[in-house]
């Protein structure tokens, strides 16, 4: 018995030997760094063939080497930008098993889609809430320009040969305001009396112009935004 644990002992004292011989070649000399010594630990000169990583995840304090030339052989997605996908029902150790968070009971944790698409409960959803916009579905909804009217029968409370405009009609008691910005004239249930009328306006009809000339006036197109008299600046 004696010799049997004699020998089991000094078995043991050669693994242990043997252990620490490796790992005295591993460890380098002891090199002091801003007045702190720290153990330089070389890598094993050989390494096995074999190699599995059970997990491969990418994280931001992950870091590249950076490439001076980009290829499609370099190029890598940042750290931390890719994750995996939660796999859910795979057990409760997961955080996502069971139910896989969508809870017991209740309409959201039935199978299939329960509700339609933008339903929001009952409430009015969003695309009936907000304001349609007519025309192209992504850009603008109303793309016609609205005019404000004057018609040819507003002209006669004129003078001959003045000067109309939207101003000159409201002082002469023949319109009131309009909500457009740019008027237009068109014609009217009466025939033009006045003669050698200066119009001026934003837009004239084919036959308010006609009917205008004929009585020897003149139609003036304004530009549809005012028109600075001020030199421009150089």
């Amino acid at each position: 018995c004696n010799q049997g644990s004699m020998a089991r002992i000094l078995s043991t004292l050669a693994v242990f030997a043997a252990v620490a011989n490796v790992a005295t070649a591993l460890v380098a000399p002891v090199t002091p760094v801003h007045g702190h010594a720290r153990a330089m630990v070389a890598r094993p000169a050989v390494t096995s063939s074999v190699s599995m990583k059970i997990f491969d995840w990418k994280r931001r304090s992950d870091t590249y080497e950076e490439e001076t030339d980009l290829r499609l052989h370099n190029l890598r997605p940042a750290p931390g930008s890719r994750k995996r996908k939660i796999r859910k029902g795979r057990g409760m150790g997961t955080g996502k098993g069971g139910s896989c968070g969508y809870g017991m009971r209740g309409q959201l944790s039935r199978s299939g889609r329960p509700t339609r698409p933008g339903f929001e409960g009952g409430q009015t959803p969003l695309y009936r809430r907000i304001p349609k916009l007519r025309g192209k579905p992504t850009g603008p909804g109303h793309t016609k320009t609205e005019y404000g009217l004057i018609k040819l029968d507003y002209l006669n409370a004129m003078e001959d040969n003045a000067e109309v405009t939207l101003e000159a009609l409201q002082s002469a008691g023949a319109m009131t305001k309009v909500k457009q910005d740019l008027v237009k004239v068109v014609g009217g249930s009466e025939p033009l009396a006045k003669k050698g009328l200066v119009v001026k306006a934003h837009k004239f009809t084919a036959s308010a112009r006609a009917a205008i000339t004929a009585n020897g006036g003149e139609c003036v197109e304004l530009p549809p935004y005012p028109v600075s008299d001020k030199p421009k600046e150089e």
